[in-house]
């Protein structure tokens, strides 16, 4: 385990959230693929990615290959916003992969959208990545290593700073391996979290670290296999699920059927945050429906902090499943207290001052009728920086509720993630550095209570040691760079002179641009 110090705590200020620009935990990406020899592969990656949407709303694309070429359709944007009916049908071949982004490494820029493409010689590569890569400044290492300062071409030289895009240039720069020699021989060097799906023109590949933190699940279709982050994304498409991706395990298929490869040594370490918010509730993790831990969460809350109250709600939509157990074990009956407006995705339409005064209600409006002159218990997965729960409770009491008791599935969240999850930085937390009661006082409850780390691991029904916890607890299983290269613009801050022969670690008064050292300055990034 890798124990970190204690830094500044955040201060708790307003930002109003339920309009756009104020976003909570969000998971890295989903991933999808699929091979399927007589199938419109386009469009069940389509519908696949449409399945894993909550897993990222930044961009989307897709890759299909015909045994001959690969195409590669992407664009910022919803999977529903980024395809219609012409790009799919441009998208021919028998094997596909797809992506839907949250950003970790590298911004949020067209260049950075996924697949990513690379090529040696005849062959060419596509990939998608869920999960996010800590040793992202030993890989470009590796890159400059590779190609000795010569100009590189594909995605690196077209502006991509991500680390899926140095695992693409790895993995193609060899054009006398196999992708599948490769990847035997890349993968082993890989720190951090990695579910990949990537393909040639005839062949899926699918793998995942050796700690299995993000999950990667395999299907069956009648004529063919499919892989995807999620089991409900199989699912909606109507394949079988078989099993997960084996932490440490490489997935090939192509024509002569599955292969699998181990390439390291299973040590299990899966993100609980899956089982609290990430995951869709009928997602199946190591064996356990993940709405059910989510009630079980509740159920184990109704214990650990009982009050006495009229009605129990949950926040839409990730808070309802954990309100159901509360309401469950306490007796206390369970009411819809939130109405969410179904259509609100992302917007680039940011609020004016006066719209920010106005109180504009985007995502969420309380359902007066049934909260006023009641004592209600709010039951939600967890607090980051506490704007959302503050603007909830004035609205809560706008609307006449007596009493408001917040009650929260997760414990407080105390530590940035770096496997492929963006909370904020551990100065905007604000249960860094606040108590219980402090943080009650600023969002305005009449009480707070959190889940403990056991109640929450047991809620899952996997042993405490095979997962990961460390937003909550600060011990990374995973050890993290000493020299603190890293955060989500490593490589738009270090020097990147393979692309473009310019340092970019150095502005044009001779001033430093890069990220300094020290596992604390480490912590500053999300």
């Amino acid at each position: 385990m890798w124990d970190t110090g204690a830094v500044a705590r955040g201060d708790g200020r307003l930002n109003h959230d339920l309009i756009p620009g104020e976003k909570g935990p969000q998971d890295a990406c989903g991933v999808f693929g699929v091979w399927a020899p007589g199938e419109d592969v386009a469009k069940l990656t389509y519908f696949g990615l449409y399945a894993l949407q909550h897993r990222g709303q930044e961009s989307a694309g897709i890759a299909t290959g015909d045994g001959e070429k690969i195409l590669v359709y992407k664009d910022m944007g919803l999977v529903s916003q980024v395809f219609d009916e012409t790009a799919l049908s441009s998208l021919k071949g028998h094997i596909a992969i797809g992506h839907t982004r949250y950003s970790t490494t590298g911004g949020s820029t067209w260049e950075n959208a996924q697949p990513t493409l690379g090529g040696a010689g005849r062959s060419t590569l596509a990939l998608a990545h869920n999960g996010n890569l800590i040793n992202t400044v030993e890989l470009k290492a590796l890159v400059d290593e590779h190609f000795g300062g010569t100009r590189i071409t594909g995605e690196l030289a077209r502006g991509n700073t991500s680390d899926t895009a140095l695992v693409t240039t790895l993995l193609a720069a060899d054009e006398d391996r196999t992708p599948e020699q490769a990847a035997l021989e890349l993968l082993p060097k890989l720190k951090g979290a990695f579910s990949f799906v990537f393909m040639d023109e005839t062949t899926l590949y699918a793998a995942r670290d050796p700690w299995g933190v993000r999950p990667l699940a395999l299907g069956r279709l009648e004529r063919g296999w499919v892989v995807a982050s999620e089991t409900a994304a199989l699912q909606t498409i109507g394949a079988a699920v078989i099993r997960e991706v084996e932490p440490g395990e490489l997935i090939v298929i192509d024509e002569d059927g599955l292969r699998s490869h181990k390439f390291a040594e299973p040590q299990p370490k899966g993100c609980v945050f899956e089982y609290v918010y990430l995951a869709r509730p009928d997602a199946v993790i190591r064996g356990r429906v993940v709405h059910e831990a989510r009630v079980e969460m509740g159920r184990v809350l109704a214990r650990e902090h009982p009050v006495d109250a009229d009605l129990v709600i949950g926040v839409p939509e990730s808070g309802v499943p954990a309100a159901v157990g509360y309401s469950q074990e306490s007796g206390i009956p369970f009411g819809q207290g939130f109405v969410k407006n179904a259509y609100v995705g992302r917007t680039f339409i940011q609020p004016s001052q006066t719209l920010r005064q106005l109180g504009i209600r985007l995502k969420l409006n309380p359902l007066e009728h049934t909260i006023r002159g009641k004592r209600l218990v709010v039951v939600d997965d967890s607090i980051v920086r506490g704007n959302t729960q503050r603007a909830q409770i004035r609205m809560l009491r706008e609307a006449g509720a007596l009493e408001i008791h917040v009650r929260i599935s997760s414990p407080p969240v105390q530590w940035p993630c770096f496997y492929g999850i963006d909370f904020a930085t551990r100065a905007e937390l604000i249960a860094t550095g606040l108590g219980v009661e402090e943080i009650r006082a600023s969002i305005g409850a009449d009480s707070l209570g959190y889940i403990s780390e056991e109640g929450m691991i047991g809620a899952t029904n996997q042993p405490a040691d095979e997962l990961c916890s460390a937003c909550f607890t600060g011990k990374y299983p995973i050890q993290l760079p000493e020299d603190g290269r890293i955060g989500k613009h490593v490589l738009e801050t270090l020097p990147l002179t393979v692309r473009t022969g310019h340092d970019r670690s150095v502005d044009v008064e001779g001033v430093t641009l890069g990220v300094g050292t020290g596992g604390a300055n480490a912590l500053q990034h999300p």
